[in-house]
């Protein structure tokens, strides 16, 4: 299968625009044309586990941005994943940044995006989840409309969560993408603080849900440990490290400079998530369960991010790159790894290499 994907079918995806053949790929999805490659058991030898009171197949998830809208949950979940991150959604649709906002990086092997939260909004996510077979573990991650001045940041933020929550698993703050003006100012004290705590309020009010919060690889040490300090204080279950970068070190592709603005994820995201990994697992003590997010392309990559201190970890450009059998690959390579090294499960393993 994976002969197939590489020498077919992602060089005949690989024709179409970035944009153009992800919706293309949605479509495929949605219409059953991945069936060859649908699995009967998500977890693969390993034994479920429970985080954040969910239980896990596996601790591959995909992150947010591959299926904003909520259209693909049951194929991708029987493609192997242990969970989706749907989004992110904001309260009303809106369509996005201008055209062209997604590229390739075939030589780094990485994606620069600057899509801009283009989404049907938060009411569509939640009807298709609805029409969706719930196979695995559905997250949310939620964000504000680019029109939201950050003084109305709260209530928007506090708006899409009431109407998302009653069909998420858990609930993830989008405040670090660097695709909407003046997000990720929300990540300074000042402004993240009472972000937290309102929706924490609504949180109880509604009916306790995991609430956790993606952090932007380009804070500093210091930025790092204090939004850790804030997500213990206000009882954040749960981190997701990272987003995107805006940092263009060491590409190899040619006049990356002339694609613009965006945010790169993929391979050469790897090393700065699993620092930002490894510093918020040493500051909290390993009491604040971490997402470990960025340039997961083989089972090694997984088990580094796990090691550092991840208790699950999430893929977008590597599945891009690894098509559809990329969460069976990953997960039975982590299996056999963890094996190989003594360890009984994934979360004895979790931060083994952190300290």
């Amino acid at each position: 299968m994976s002969f197939l994907w590489e020498k077919l079918l992602r060089p005949a995806a690989f024709a179409f625009e970035a944009e153009h053949a992800h919706d293309l790929g949605i479509r495929a999805l949605k219409h059953g044309l991945a069936r060859a490659f649908y699995v009967e058991d998500p977890a693969f030898g390993l034994n479920p586990f429970e985080l954040f009171g969910l239980r896990f197949a596996n601790p591959l998830g995909i992150a947010a941005g591959f299926d904003k809208n909520g259209m693909v949950l049951e194929p991708l979940a029987r493609l192997g994943f242990g969970f989706i991150e749907a989004g992110t959604v904001t309260l009303r649709p809106q369509p996005g940044n201008p055209k062209p906002r997604m590229f390739r990086l075939p030589e780094d092997r990485a994606l620069i995006n600057r899509l801009g939260f283009n989404n049907l909004g938060a009411a569509a996510l939640v009807a298709n989840i609805r029409e969706n077979q719930r196979r695995c573990v559905i997250g949310i991650n939620i964000g504000k409309n680019k029109d939201v001045p950050n003084e109305e940041a709260v209530e928007a933020f506090a708006k899409t969560f009431e109407v998302v929550h009653p069909v998420a698993d858990y609930i993830a703050i989008n405040v670090s993408s660097p695709n909407t003006p003046g997000l990720r100012d929300l990540q300074r004290s000042d402004a993240f603080e009472p972000l937290v705590a309102e929706l924490q309020a609504r949180n109880r009010e509604l009916g306790r849900k995991p609430l956790l919060v993606k952090i932007a690889p380009d804070l500093d040490d210091a930025g790092i440990k204090e939004i850790t300090d804030i997500c213990i204080d206000a009882g954040i279950d749960g981190m997701i490290a990272t987003n995107t970068t805006v940092a263009r070190r060491a590409l190899r592709t040619p006049d990356v400079e002339q694609i613009g603005d965006g945010g790169l994820s993929g391979a050469p995201l790897f090393d700065r998530s699993n620092d930002v990994i490894r510093t918020v697992f040493r500051h909290s003590g390993g009491r604040m369960p971490i997402i470990g997010v960025g340039g997961v392309f083989t089972a090694n990559d997984a088990f580094a991010k796990i090691s550092a201190g991840a208790s699950l970890i999430q893929a977008y450009t590597g599945f891009v790159y690894g098509g559809p059998a990329f969460a069976k690959e990953i997960v039975t390579g982590l299996g056999k790894i963890l094996r190989e090294r003594g360890f009984a499960d994934v979360r004895s393993a979790v931060g083994c290499e952190a300290l």
